[in-house]
């Protein structure tokens, strides 16, 4: 699950991104989680909850969108499902930087979120 885990965090990051999701995303978030800052909220819940290492993901869930947090290397493909958009919350992706402040680590990550790739994923 590592290679892959990284490879779609790297992914789906950009340094001209961020900024209020476009396209199929909106559309889906707004479908799902009725707003963005709602999204928000609910996924720093379950990055700031994963105790100890591991990944929070948005996934594609029986046509909506849901949340899912998983330990160490486990990813959403393990359960069948869709990941478009994930999260590395082990320590050494965020410690630098942030110490042990994981919520200001979650809450700036969206400012590098490339909507482009995330609505690619979303077909």
């Amino acid at each position: 699950g590592g290679h892959w885990n990284h490879s779609m965090f790297w992914q789906v990051m950009g340094p001209n991104a961020g900024g209020d999701p476009t396209g199929k995303a909106a559309e889906a978030i707004t479908a799902s989680f009725g707003n963005f800052d709602s999204l928000k909220d609910q996924f720093a819940k379950a990055a700031v909850g994963r105790f100890g290492s591991g990944w929070v993901w948005i996934v594609v869930d029986g046509g909506t969108l849901s949340i899912v947090s998983t330990p160490n290397q486990d990813n959403p493909l393990m359960d069948g499902k869709c990941a478009i958009l994930g999260l590395d919350v082990w320590e050494h992706a965020y410690y630098l930087n942030y110490q042990n402040r994981r919520p200001d680590y979650v809450k700036a990550w969206w400012n590098v979120v490339n909507w482009v790739e995330v609505n690619k994923r979303l077909g």
